[in-house]
């Protein structure tokens, strides 16, 4: 069965991707900027930075998930697989792609991942 992506134009998917990690990336060295100042000296306002670097770190774990599975994504545009479910090896939706262009699967396999 031919790949629907194969027949449209991938590099729109992959400009797509690279200004996502650029974004990505930028927003992960905010964080740990942030996570580098120094604390106050008040305990009270030393236990909410503790509370708010708490999230800065979640934020940074998911960002770091994303760009892995957007790194992943790059190398199957260069291998020539993208688009194609890595579970099922049927077609990823174009619209599947528009929403999630880093998805490896497709939305059935998706749902039963």
């Amino acid at each position: 069965m031919e790949n629907p992506v194969q027949t449209m134009d991938t590099a729109h998917f992959e400009r797509i991707l690279l200004a996502r990690k650029d974004e990505i990336e930028r927003r992960l060295k905010k964080i740990d900027t942030d996570l580098g100042t120094l604390k106050s000296a008040d305990s009270a306002e030393r236990a909410t930075e503790a509370e708010n670097d708490e999230v800065l770190e979640e934020f940074g774990q998911v960002g770091e998930e994303e760009l892995r599975a957007i790194d992943a994504a790059l190398d199957r545009i260069a291998k020539g697989r993208y688009g194609q479910c890595m579970k099922c090896g049927e077609p990823i939706s174009i619209e599947r792609l528009k929403a999630v262009p880093h998805t490896p699967f497709c939305q059935d396999c998706a749902a039963s991942h």
